[in-house]
């Protein structure tokens, strides 16, 4: 993290911009739904580089976090080149997962929402661990987005 850069609002709503890419767009002319949970990938991981816990810190902290349970909920497609943004926010922490929420918005409309809940392992065997100190501080304030 920039040591310049003022500290992240830990409660805070964290959003990502990005523009569907041609071969993101199906034969219906809109983001074929795979893309989202990528596009939700990397929106998690500006999530935690922005409040100051990057991904490619944890494995020296001996945590790293597994997928146990994705939703998404559509309402309206996302077509190619038009510029949206993922939102992501912490709405739950628990004392092995968390879960956060997550929306895609076009032109200040939500066209999908869902939540993605972590375990948290062990980098040298993967087996569950309780959530880190460092984690749970980048986690910050509950906001949920729904």
């Amino acid at each position: 993290m920039d040591q310049t850069a003022p500290p992240a609002d830990l409660g805070e709503v964290f959003a990502q911009p990005f523009t569907p890419r041609f071969y993101e767009i199906d034969g219906q002319g809109v983001m074929f739904n795979m893309w989202y949970l990528a596009y939700v990938d990397e929106a998690v991981t500006g999530f935690f580089a922005h409040r100051g816990l990057p991904y490619d810190k944890w494995p020296e902290l001996g945590f790293d976090v597994r997928v146990a349970h994705a939703e998404l909920d559509w309402k309206e497609g996302i077509e190619g080149g038009e510029r949206s943004e993922v939102l992501i926010s912490t709405s739950r922490i628990g004392g092995k997962s968390f879960t956060l929420d997550f929306a895609f918005r076009r032109d200040g409309r939500t066209t999908c929402t869902g939540r993605v809940v972590y375990v948290t392992v062990a980098t040298g065997d993967s087996a569950t661990i309780p959530l880190p100190s460092p984690l749970i501080d980048a986690l910050g304030a509950i906001a949920p987005l729904r």
